[in-house]
This record gives structure tokens, C-alpha cells and sequence, in this order.
């Protein structure tokens, strides 16, 4: 009788030490999974920002929309009658000159323009307006276009300042060109632009050139 009461604290004893070693494996495992998830939600944590960040510098850096440029590069006279002897043009005959236009693209994406207006003036009057077709300056690339203007000399004949200008063999001339397009990022992000540029040109009469010209663009984003 004696050594039946001593087995049975002996077997209580063991599963109370077993029981209690499955609590501290069981506590340690969740310890661990706790960790575990701690760490990759910090590894993920620190791949979003890193991504965030590389991705607002490129934004404000490569990816950064800058303006396009749009340059008169020339004007050349493709008909101008003048009457015998004199740097007067004849009346009633139509004469063109064809503007030699280039837009730089400075950008790591294309820049798609729709059709482009070039207005010539002769002392604050239009006299002559040419559309060009739509196209597309690739990234990093320059695009050029020959627009023609045709021109009534009935229209610039009737400025009362045509006579002393005739005289000094210069006309004094305004072009304003405007080219919209868009550039688009990444084939996500879609920047609308507008190109807008002034020119003041003096034609030289005789050799039928530019003599002198001062341009101005403004870029509206």
C-alpha cells in the first residue's frame, strides 16, 4: 500500500513538468512568429519608402517635364515681283515666304504636337496666316518643319509706312507661331504644353532674306 501512494505523486509531477514545457514552447514559437512578423513588415516597410522615394526623384529629375523649345531657324522668299529698276513689289501679285521651324524636344518621352498656326504681321497688320501639320518630336530629339505663309502685297501695300521702308530696303515683320501638344510619362502621366513664340524679323528686300531676327518663347504647362 505504501508503494502505490509514492508512484502516484511521481506521474503527477511528470505531466505538470511536461505540460509546462509545452506552455514555454508554445510561448517561445509565438515569440518567434511575433518577431518574424515584426521584421518583414519592417523589410516591407523600408522597400516601400525606398520605392517612393526613387520614384519622386525621377519624377523631379529624369521624368521632369521640361519645355519643349521651338526655334525659327530662317525665312527664305519664294515669290516676290518687284517692278523693273526698284525694291517695290508688284501690285496685285502674290508672294510666300516659307519659315524654317524646328521644336526641340528635351524630354525622356515623346512630344506629340497637333497642328501648328504661324501668323506673319507688317506693322501690327496680318498679312498672311499658315497652318502646319500635326507630328511628333521624339524623346531627346529635334523635329523640323518648312511652313508656308502666302502673303497679299495689296494688303501691305495699303500701310502708309510701306514707302519709307521701301526705301531703307527693309521691312520690318512679326511672325507669332503656336504649337499644343502633350508629353506623356511613363504612358501614364499626360502633360499638356503649349509653345508659344514672337519673332521680330527684318526682310531684306533686294537679297530676298532675313537680315535680322530677335525671338521670344513662352511654355505654358
Amino acid at each position: 500500500m505504501v508503494e502505490r501512494e509514492q508512484v502516484r505523486p511521481l506521474a503527477q509531477a511528470s505531466h505538470r513538468l511536461s505540460s509546462e514545457d509545452d506552455e514555454v514552447t508554445n510561448h517561445l514559437r509565438r515569440l518567434r512568429r511575433r518577431r518574424c512578423i515584426k521584421c518583414w513588415g519592417c523589410i516591407a516597410a523600408i522597400i516601400l519608402v525606398f520605392t517612393v522615394v526613387v520614384v519622386v526623384v525621377l519624377v523631379f529629375t529624369v521624368f521632369r517635364v521640361k519645355d519643349p523649345v521651338i526655334k525659327l531657324n530662317g525665312v527664305t522668299v519664294d515669290k516676290l515681283e518687284l517692278i523693273n529698276g526698284t525694291t517695290t513689289p508688284r501690285p496685285g501679285v502674290n508672294m510666300s515666304l516659307t519659315a524654317d521651324v524646328s521644336v526641340k524636344n528635351p524630354n525622356f518621352s515623346s512630344f506629340r504636337y497637333k497642328n501648328t498656326t504661324t501668323t506673319l504681321f507688317y506693322r501690327g497688320t496680318v498679312i498672311g496666316e499658315a497652318r502646319g501639320p500635326p507630328g511628333q518630336a521624339k524623346a531627346r530629339r529635334t523635329m523640323k518643319m518648312n511652313v508656308t505663309v502666302e502673303i497679299v502685297p495689296d494688303s501691305v501695300m495699303s500701310n502708309p509706312s510701306l514707302l519709307t521702308d521701301i526705301s531703307s530696303g527693309i521691312l520690318p515683320m512679326n511672325t507669332y507661331s503656336r504649337v499644343p501638344g502633350r508629353v506623356k510619362i511613363l504612358k501614364i502621366v499626360k502633360k499638356h504644353v503649349v509653345v508659344k513664340m514672337n519673332c521680330s524679323i527684318a526682310l531684306n528686300i533686294t537679297s530676298r532674306s532675313i537680315q535680322e531676327q530677335k525671338c521670344k518663347k513662352d511654355v505654358n504647362l
